[in-house]
Parts: C-alpha cells; structure tokens; sequence
C-alpha cells in the first residue's frame, strides 16, 4: 500500500483531473446519447475494466515498454482509434431504427455483455491512458515503502475507481438528455449527434502522439 498522505494527494489529483472533460466522457456521453442510460453506464463500468489491465502492465513495468515504442504505440492507437470510429458509424447507421414504437428510451437491441466488452476494448487500447499512468503512477509511489508495483496498482485502481464514478454521472445526465429530445420528437438527430461524437473522437485519438 502507497503511505496515507500519497495516496490521498493522488485520489485529490485524480479527482480534479477526472473532472476536466476528456476523451472518456465524451466516449461516454456519445454512447449514452446514442443507446441510452443503460449502455452508457455500462460503458463506464466496461472502460474501467478496461484500464485495470493497463495498471497492471504499468506496475510490471510492461507500460513503459510501450509508451517508449513507437510501433507498439502506434499499433494500439489505430486499434482503439478505428474501434471507436466503428461505434461510431454503427450508432449513426441505427439511428432511425424503432423510433416509431419508443421515441423515448427503446428497449436494449444488443446484451450488457457485449456493451460492457465494448466498453472493455476502447478502455484497453486508448493510448493515452498507458502513457498517463507511465508518467503520474512512480510518482506517487514511495521507494522507501517497498512493493512499488503493489502501490502503483493500488494507485492506478484508486483512478479507475473514482472515474467510474464521475463518468457515471456524465453518462446519467447525458441518459436524461437524450430521453428530453426523444419526448421532444429529435431522438434521431441526438442519437447521430452521439454517433458522432464517437466517430470525432476516433480521428482524434489517431492523431495524438505519444505524449500526455
């Protein structure tokens, strides 16, 4: 475990940085405009999951490894950036689907399980999440304590966790917005508005580097 006072310096810091809107919350409120509440929330719950592997190979040192490599790197941020383009034009395709029965909240057309695996992939492969952990986690841990990659995985854990919070609220304001235009006849155009985004955020995560 990382001393008292570190881990709460990095719980506050977490906090304020989780706050700042950023590629995750639009993730997660382009999917919540797009299916709904539900599969926002579990988009949260599914990108959390997602990251926790990410902690893991920061702790063991394999984190560096790729942030250091340009072809790794690289690698990962097509997969994830092409992952999130997909969502986004399959969200933007069903758009008009089933508006005539529910304009509000339809009932979920594919499982939690696969929303949640969904959720699970674009956590894995989003670059910047392993680059953010290999420069922030060593710092807050302590040498002098020993087990610095059990206190980098308590560190990275404790991020996962207050994400999954605050993004939970992104996905449940953004879940309301979506069911206010869907009362008020806009389902479609909010639901391409979300597609969108996703699709925004793809090409965006393509052209970032290496950097934090």
């Amino acid at each position: 475990m990382p001393p008292a006072a570190a881990l709460l310096s990095f719980a506050l810091a977490s906090l304020v940085l989780i706050l700042v809107p950023g590629p995750s919350v639009l993730f997660v409120v382009g999917r919540s405009l797009a299916h709904g509440r539900r599969d926002g929330i579990l988009s949260v719950a599914g990108n959390a999951l997602g990251g926790l592997p990410i902690v893991l190979a920061v702790a063991l040192g394999l984190g560096a490894v790729v942030a250091g490599s340009a072809v790794a790197f690289t690698v990962v941020k097509v997969l994830g950036a092409a992952y999130l383009v997909y969502l986004g034009v399959r969200a933007i395709r069903a758009s008009g689907e089933g508006t005539a029965v529910d304009p509000g909240e339809l009932p979920p057309r594919t499982s939690p399980w696969r929303t949640l695996a969904e959720g699970f992939v674009v956590g894995i492969t989003n670059p910047k999440t392993i680059v953010f952990f290999v420069a922030v986690l060593p710092q807050f841990a302590d040498v002098a304590a020993g087990a610095v990659a059990a206190q980098m995985a308590v560190l990275g854990t404790t991020f996962l966790l207050i994400a999954l919070v605050c993004d939970s609220g992104w996905a449940l304001l953004a879940g309301a917005a979506r069911g206010w235009f869907g009362r008020s006849g806009r389902l479609v155009t909010v639901r391409r508005a979300g597609g969108g985004m996703l699709v925004a955020l793809g090409g965006t995560l393509l052209l970032t580097g290496n950097r934090t």
